[in-house]
């Protein structure tokens, strides 16, 4: 390896010299090279990285070892709907696609604005390529609902990659992803761009092990009366973020970001938000729950940016709320509000608490044993975050009371 590639990073660890050497592995390329300078201005980010001190990948990705558990099972899949999946071997989806879908694998990186404020998106964006597609392109064109199902996993050291969607003006999008784990370091960048009225419904299943570390960057960009409504279930790993990053670029557009998180001993879910109102009469929801337990951590980072002129008549609510299951538990929470308009209507909350005694007094008192009763009490109020995901509600669910029948 040379000095310079050496140098690309400021007092490299042994994982980023071997990010630094995968890297220098893959065929040259201008943009490329671009995004993985924007990587190298951090590095995989920690503590004394701003936005990332809750979630610190610096510290937990000590080496690219592939870890010995085999990847997760994928409780999303379904017969009938196309499956693109990604593996640190290779990339793989049918010969027979909906009507409405096309696919282009490009060996050609594609440029990423703003990668220096998503670093572990311009990651996965750099280290595209070879087995997989540099960029994988679906256009998904107006007509009949279009169904797709991605799969993210191991077994390997690094599993990366990009998938770019354009939605066609009047286009519909039911999108679903499992992020399964068993690489040592999964980076997944997956942009949307949703012309004038097209619509998307993202959901996101994420599950990793206690020796695994998951980045799942979202760019989302919006014009005139489009509207998105994602919903993530979360249980993360070593280190796992999940981040959304969305831009009302024209007036109308509306955006739904809900997600819950479960995270029990040695592992943390991160979830993390940025929506610009670049254009007036936007309309932004979210609603975030988390559950913890005892040696679990629970991280939330939403931000509503509101520009002077571009961003009036904006139209805004935030909510987090946690329970703290067990004494131990951590949570760290940062809600933000940047509102330079003057005619908005903006909102947001930030709430944490354990489940009510008497509300599990009344439970046991009918016969319910105790782990079943906080069970039962913490799916119901978790249960909102996941309302938006459609025909997938009741699998989420089902995850999520078999994980807390089990962890409580």
């Amino acid at each position: 390896m040379s000095t310079a590639l050496k140098d690309m990073i400021r007092n490299p660890t042994v994982a980023e010299l071997e990010l630094v050497a995968r890297y220098a592995a893959l065929k040259a390329d201008v943009r490329r090279e671009r995004l993985f300078e924007a990587f190298a201005q951090t590095g995989l980010p920690g503590r004394r990285t701003e936005g990332w001190r809750w979630t610190d990948f610096k510290t937990a990705v000590s080496s690219l070892d592939a870890p010995k558990a085999a990847p997760a099972r994928d409780p999303l899949v379904r017969d009938a709907v196309t499956t693109l999946r990604f593996t640190p071997s290779g990339y793989g989806a049918p010969k027979a696609l909906p009507a409405g879908v096309k696919l282009l694998a490009k060996d050609e990186v594609q440029a990423m604005g703003g990668a220096e404020a998503a670093p572990l998106g311009a990651l996965a964006a750099a280290l595209s390529g070879g087995k997989t597609p540099a960029t994988l392109l679906v256009d998904v064109s107006a007509g009949a609902p279009v169904h797709l199902h991605m799969v993210f996993e191991g077994p390997g050291a690094i599993n990366a990659a990009r998938v770019v969607f354009l939605l066609r003006p009047g286009a519909e999008l039911h999108l679903s992803e499992s992020h399964l784990g068993g690489a040592a370091l999964s980076a997944a960048l997956v942009e949307f761009t949703l012309n004038k009225g097209a619509r998307l419904n993202r959901t996101v299943y994420q599950i990793g092990g206690a020796d695994e570390a998951q980045a799942v960057t979202a760019l989302i960009e919006q014009d005139a009366s489009a509207a998105s409504v994602q919903t993530v279930l979360a249980f993360g790993a070593k280190v796992a973020r999940i981040e959304t990053r969305l831009v009302h670029r024209e007036t109308g557009s509306k955006a739904t970001l809900n997600a819950a998180y479960l995270a029990g001993a040695g592992l943390q879910a991160d979830i993390t938000t940025h929506v610009r109102h670049g254009a007036p009469s936007c309309i932004t929801r979210q609603v975030t729950k988390g559950a913890v337990l005892d040696g679990g951590r629970g991280v939330f980072q939403g931000k509503f940016h509101v520009p002077r002129t571009a961003g009036q008549q904006t139209d805004a609510s935030m909510q987090h709320k946690v329970l703290l299951l067990e004494e131990g538990a951590e949570v760290f929470a940062k809600p933000e509000l940047e509102i330079l308009a003057d005619d908005v209507q903006c909102a947001h909350g930030n709430t944490s608490g354990q489940l009510d005694a008497a509300q599990l007094f009344y439970l046991r008192q009918r016969g319910i044993a105790l782990v079943q009763a906080r069970a039962l009490l913490t799916e119901a109020f978790i249960a909102e975050a996941l309302e938006g995901a459609g025909a997938l509600e009741d699998v989420l669910r089902a995850e999520a009371s078999a994980w807390l029948n089990h962890a409580a």
